[in-house]
């Protein structure tokens, strides 16, 4: 490695150690993370996915994000293979069902998570989605699980405004740390309420697909001469002048999910993008602010 690509490498740890995120509970995290949806379904691609989150790891993305959902846990599997002998330098996050987070399945599902991901704790443990299960029973089970250090800490996803307010009114409901929510430049639904209610509550959004996951949005980051124009600025590509706005501010986390090694680096190094006033104002101009609520985006 040449002394130029060190110090590349130099610049983009330290920016990700610098720029944080901080949790309820005064948990610093790196602005990105990783994500992991789709990751272990084609064993073909197993290493290469194993790679991948390994050099996240190593270039300071150590938030590793998966679901029992995600390939039936295969998700989880590889996460542990690529989590193994290093698990102490990784904040593991995992999601549980809705139909398994009541206090007759929680335990079980976070165990059977904990097996997959060859890990005796969790770090944080968050409802995948709003089901038929009560809030207070949910939380009840995740706060038994955190009692018994099982989970560290737990939070929830997919949540719109009104959900949040119910569950910041359930007993313990104070105690989630986050909302994992999707939010890019072409997704800025919660920008009206969501994120000014959790930035009140100072209460972090995580969020996924941070560059789209595809179709017409992704072309449009990726083509729209705005964001080539400020990505030229800072001689950088367009998806990384995306990532770059989505982790803007102290209060949001993104996990974009990465399986080649470039990608990997891409991701990373957005964290040395700080957009100005200016960048920000043009940016708002093609993709701007919701006016009014608008539903909340799943995918």
């Amino acid at each position: 490695m040449s002394v130029q690509d060190e110090n590349k490498l130099t610049k983009i740890k330290n920016s990700l150690e610098s720029r944080v995120v901080t949790l309820p509970d005064g948990t610093s995290l790196p602005r990105i993370g990783q994500g992991t949806w789709y990751m272990g379904e084609n064993p073909q691609m197993r290493e290469r996915e194993i790679k991948a989150l390994q050099l996240g790891i190593e270039l300071g993305m150590k938030l590793i994000d998966t679901a029992e959902m995600y390939g039936n846990g295969d998700s989880e599997r590889l996460v542990g293979e690529a989590i193994k002998g290093r698990r102490d330098d990784v904040f593991l996050v995992s999601k549980v069902y809705p139909h398994h987070a009541g206090l007759d399945m929680i335990a079980k599902a976070c165990e059977n998570s904990l097996k997959r991901l060859g890990t005796d704790h969790l770090d944080l443990y968050l409802l995948h989605w709003r089901g038929r299960v009560p809030l207070a029973e949910t939380i009840e089970g995740m706060e038994k699980l955190r009692k018994e250090g099982k989970i560290v800490r737990w939070g929830v996803s997919n949540f719109d405004t009104d959900d949040m307010k119910e569950l910041w009114n359930t007993p313990n409901g104070k105690n989630c740390m986050t909302n994992q929510v999707l939010y890019h430049l072409g997704s800025r639904g919660i920008d009206y309420d969501l994120l000014p209610w959790q930035q009140e509550h100072h209460m972090p959004i995580m969020a996924y697909s941070p560059l789209a996951q595809g179709g017409s949005l992704r072309r449009q980051l990726l083509t729209d001469p705005t964001i080539k124009e400020i990505a030229e600025k800072y001689a950088v590509q367009p998806l990384q002048i995306a990532l770059a706005w989505t982790i803007r501010s102290n209060n949001c986390l993104a996990i974009p999910k990465a399986v080649q090694e470039e990608h990997v680096l891409a991701n990373a190094e957005a964290a040395i993008i700080e957009l100005t006033k200016e960048d920000l104002n043009r940016l708002d101009e093609v993709f701007p602010q919701p006016t009014r609520k608008m539903p909340l985006d799943i995918i």
